[in-house]
């Protein structure tokens, strides 16, 4: 009973933490792994369950999305496709001990990214009138956007612990700085990436399916709790937050 309130209360939180900055297989992860479920089959089950919570508060956050570089929503689903695809099928080919050994630095490092990436914000030039330059910068920010999102999204299907808040990170790198508008966006890209990421999971037997169900019901109502949270909640908090959590359970790691 004590396993199933605490696959509960990391589903609902983690799904509410995905919805309002990221980070929520912070929580759910290392929940997992606590009930004795072995490090690569919890993070596809924690990947796996978080998914409704990304299609609900993606849903809550429709009217805020906003592209980020011009990207289409197909090149931007093709991108999601792919790239969660192949980190998935990374994961699939990575040994128990190798994936347990990476996870304190992913957690490190996705943290150090979510803190950096709007500090690393282009600042916009105050006059420009070179309709060439404009058209230049114009491809190779594309270009950026794609290489950029192409390599976050196949870290998520590999790695989805911190997968939000480097998301948040690569789009304030690509010029994004309304967080509800990027919470829309990094929503819609973990949904989708993630949906493939869990279909390579599944096909590879990688998913326990005996706390799937639960955390993933968990995970919906605190999606939709966060994203309604996430139009209270001042930015500068949220972000603090998520930075607390993310140091926090990067250290529990590397002392584990």
């Amino acid at each position: 009973m004590l396993e199933y309130i605490l696959i509960i209360a990391a589903g609902f939180l983690g799904g509410m933490l995905n919805a309002v900055a990221g980070g929520g297989s912070f929580i759910t992860l290392p929940a997992l792994i606590f009930v004795g479920v072995p490090p690569v089959m919890a993070n596809a089950t924690g990947t796996a369950a978080l998914l409704p919570g990304y299609i609900a508060s993606a849903w809550r956050f429709r009217k805020d999305i906003k592209f980020p570089a011009n990207l289409s929503f197909k090149t931007l689903s093709t991108i999601s496709i792919l790239g969660g695809s192949l980190g998935a099928t990374i994961l699939l080919f990575t040994s128990e001990q190798v994936f347990s050994s990476l996870i304190p630095w992913l957690i490190l490092i996705a943290t150090l990214l979510f803190i950096i990436g709007p500090r690393l914000l282009p600042k916009k030039q105050e006059t420009d009138n070179d309709t060439l330059a404009k058209q230049t910068n114009h491809n190779k920010s594309k270009v950026t956007a794609f290489l950029v999102m192409f390599f976050v999204c196949a870290y998520g299907g590999y790695f989805n612990g911190g997968l939000g808040i480097i998301l948040l990170a690569a789009l304030a790198l690509l010029g994004q700085t309304n967080l509800l508008g990027m919470n829309g966006i990094k929503n819609y890209v973990s949904a989708l990436l993630t949906a493939i990421a869990v279909l390579v999971y599944a096909s590879g037997g990688v998913i326990e399916y005996k706390f799937l169900v639960i955390m993933g019901l968990a995970a919906i109502v605190g999606g939709y709790v966060g994203a309604a949270l996430a139009y209270r909640i001042p930015q500068n908090i949220m972000r603090g937050f998520i930075i607390t959590i993310g140091w926090i359970m990067s250290a529990v790691f590397f002392l584990r």
